[in-house]
């Protein structure tokens, strides 16, 4: 039997939230945060709507928990998202002492791992749940950009 809240059900969650923002021109990357199986804060880029680029899905996801939980730290708490985190985005999810980090697609190129950023020592983390769905994403978004261009 299947549990019903397990890493792939918040994962489509959080492809959700990349679809919003692939509709919005945004990197197509979402993110949920979960503690005690619920859904506590959800975000996905707003870096061109913002004109930001501290915007990511990551960074507005923990503004969203910590506000919900009322402290800055997100113990107990799993980050669900699409795409590997950028280092921007993995120092904070340090300094949030995340408890556990799922990602779908490695980021070959710009991910916290390929530049050498490290998480806090009790982060968990695990890749890969749901990599060809958001990958395909992400894939899209940027053929259609180029097109466009």
């Amino acid at each position: 039997m299947q549990l019903i809240f397990d890493d792939s059900y918040f994962m489509r969650k959080a492809l959700q939230e990349a679809e919003l923002a692939f509709e919005k021109g945004e990197i197509p990357v979402g993110v949920v945060v979960v503690i005690d199986n619920r859904i506590i804060a959800r975000g996905h880029n707003l870096t061109e709507m913002l004109h930001d680029v501290t915007a990511h899905a990551e960074m507005q996801a923990i503004t969203a928990a910590a506000n919900f939980l009322g402290g800055k730290y997100l113990k107990d708490c799993t980050m669900y998202v699409t795409l590997e985190p950028c280092q921007m985005c993995a120092g904070a999810l340090y300094w949030s002492q995340l408890s556990k980090l799922v990602f779908a697609a490695t980021d070959h190129e710009r991910g916290y791992r390929k530049m050498g950023t490290k998480l806090h020592p009790k982060t968990k983390v695990t890749s890969g749940i749901m990599e060809e769905e958001t990958s395909s994403l992400l894939k899209r978004f940027f053929i259609e950009k180029r097109n466009l261009n």
